[in-house]
C-alpha cells in the first residue's frame, strides 16, 4: 500500500491521447449549449448587456441623467448669478430648468418619449 493515490492495484494507468480529450469535450460543449436557455435578441437589444445587472445598470443610468440636469442647471445658474448681480433668480431660474431637463432626461433614455434619437435606436 505505498504505492501512492493512483495505484489501485489494477496496474499502470495510462494518460488519455489528446485527440480523445479534445473530442470529449467539443461533446460536453455541444450538449450544454443544446441545454442553455437561448436569451432573446429584444431582451439584449434592449438591454445592452446580457448579464443579470442589467435593471442596476439602467436604474444608475437614470438616475445619473436626472442628477446631471440638476447640478448642470444650478451650476449654470450660480455662474448667471454671479456675472450679472441676479441672485437669487438666476439661481432659482435655471435650477428648475435643469430639473425639467432631467425630467426629460430620465423619460428619453426610458422609453417614454415618442422623439427617439439617432443613438437612442442603436
Amino acid at each position: 500500500m505505498s504505492g501512492g493515490p493512483a495505484d489501485d492495484g489494477s496496474g499502470p494507468e495510462k494518460a488519455p491521447a489528446d485527440g480523445d480529450l479534445s473530442a470529449r469535450l467539443k461533446r460536453l460543449e455541444t450538449q450544454l449549449e443544446g441545454k442553455r436557455p437561448s436569451a432573446g435578441p429584444d431582451k439584449l437589444a434592449r438591454t445592452g448587456t446580457s448579464g443579470g445587472s442589467a435593471p442596476l445598470g439602467q436604474a444608475m443610468r437614470l438616475s445619473t441623467e436626472f442628477i446631471a440636469g440638476v447640478i448642470a442647471g444650478g451650476i449654470l445658474g450660480y455662474i448667471v448669478d454671479h456675472l450679472f448681480g441676479s441672485k437669487p433668480w438666476g439661481m432659482i431660474v435655471l435650477l428648475m430648468l435643469g430639473f425639467v431637463t432631467g425630467i426629460y432626461n430620465v423619460m428619453r433614455v426610458s422609453g417614454f418619449s415618442t422623439k427617439k434619437t439617432e443613438k437612442d435606436r442603436r
